[in-house]
């Protein structure tokens, strides 16, 4: 009997640094993110982890180290590529990021549009996650005339309805009352059931004991532990 080849990273940091001008944000990074891993990326204000986030879906580029992320490396990516990697993401902006001009409806709907799905399978997913997310009764209203927790929950529907490689969240449920942040919860669960990779930066301790994952404590831009946090919430107990 042979050894099995050893399950091969879909996120990879070698020793990565930026800078904002003369401020370091992050410091010689150095992590691997599994396929399907469950990962949270945790540590106080100003460590670092919207920094990191926005380096994996090349919001912005490293100082110094290399990136790869589904097998793009990312320090080298032209514009002009960029798009192709972000087809494999979802992202849930800490601002929300959503156009302003459209619906709620068309903001997740766009997603599935660049994709190139049948008119009838994108209304049938952007209804569904509208309905988990407790936001179908305002799949026609203009972001502006929504709350931000209300647009949190249209920002992570967004993210979510194409069923992306990797998801990438920057404080997912800062936003939310218990109830939206359990159905936030419950629909990246979801996700990362059917196979989808995630990585979300948050404060909120509760989630991570709720979904559990590995987590990855930065401090001033240093990563200083990796623990892995039991699941310890179960809806069937409730």
């Amino acid at each position: 009997m042979t050894d099995r080849e050893a399950p091969r990273p879909i996120i990879r940091l070698s020793h990565v640094d930026h800078a904002y001008g003369s401020q370091k944000a992050l410091s010689d990074l150095n992590i691997e993110i599994l396929k399907n891993e469950l990962v949270f990326i945790s540590g106080p204000s100003g460590a670092g982890k919207t920094t990191l986030l926005k380096l994996l879906y090349g919001g912005t580029k490293p100082s110094a180290g290399q990136i790869q992320v589904d097998g793009i490396q990312m320090e080298h990516l032209p514009l002009r590529r960029l798009p192709l990697l972000r087809r494999k993401l979802g992202i849930i902006f800490q601002d929300f990021k959503l156009i302003p001009g459209r619906s709620a409806y068309d903001n997740i709907a766009l997603v599935l549009e660049a994709s190139g799905q049948r008119r009838d399978l994108i209304h049938r997913k952007v209804r569904n996650v509208l309905h988990l997310v407790g936001m179908e009764p305002h799949a026609k209203t203009l972001p502006p005339r929504l709350s931000g927790g209300e647009q949190q929950r249209v920002a992570v529907a967004r993210a979510v309805v194409g069923d992306p490689k990797i998801i990438l969240a920057d404080e997912p449920t800062g936003n939310l009352d218990e109830a939206s942040a359990q159905a936030v919860m419950d629909l990246l669960q979801a996700a990362y059931v059917r196979g989808t990779t995630l990585v979300i930066a948050t404060h909120d301790k509760q989630f991570i004991r709720r979904l559990g994952g590995r987590v990855l404590q930065l401090s001033q831009g240093r990563l200083v532990s990796s623990v892995t946090v039991e699941k310890n919430y179960d809806r069937r107990t409730r």
